[in-house]
């Protein structure tokens, strides 16, 4: 299962970011997940979910996964085409000099986050009020 250890470059990262961005805390990360990538979704964030309840920064933080749909190019025609349907061979003209496009990869697309110098919320009663 190497969804742990994405899940560990990924909480690296995320620390990394949060000390040059002076952030308090991660409330949000939307990952990009390619189709082909061979992370299983559901076995990621059920380690995302372990991991981020150790972690102070993370962990009150949501996981969001889309999806990268997986295309391949094909050399002998020039035509890309939809990979997990078709896969290595080219569905036009059936060549298997063909190599993939996108859908391999796993992206950090967007980080919700409270910086440092946020002032923090206050109730009625902390103010004063009654």
């Amino acid at each position: 299962m190497h969804e742990m250890g994405i899940i560990l470059h990924l909480a690296k990262t995320l620390d990394e970011t949060c000390e040059e961005q002076n952030l308090k805390r991660i409330g949000k990360v939307v990952l990009q997940v390619g189709e082909v990538s061979g992370i299983l979704t559901d076995y990621f964030v059920d380690c995302w979910n372990y991991f981020r309840k150790r972690h102070p920064k993370l962990e009150d933080a949501e996981l969001e996964i889309e999806t990268i749909p997986a295309f391949t190019y094909c050399d002998s025609c020039g035509r890309t085409y939809p990979t997990v349907k078709f896969g290595r061979e080219c569905p036009y003209c059936h060549s298997g000099e063909t190599w993939l496009v996108r859908g391999n990869e796993c992206v950090i697309k967007e980080i919700e986050a409270e910086d440092n110098d946020s002032a923090p919320d206050t109730t009625d009663a902390q103010k004063g009020e009654s």
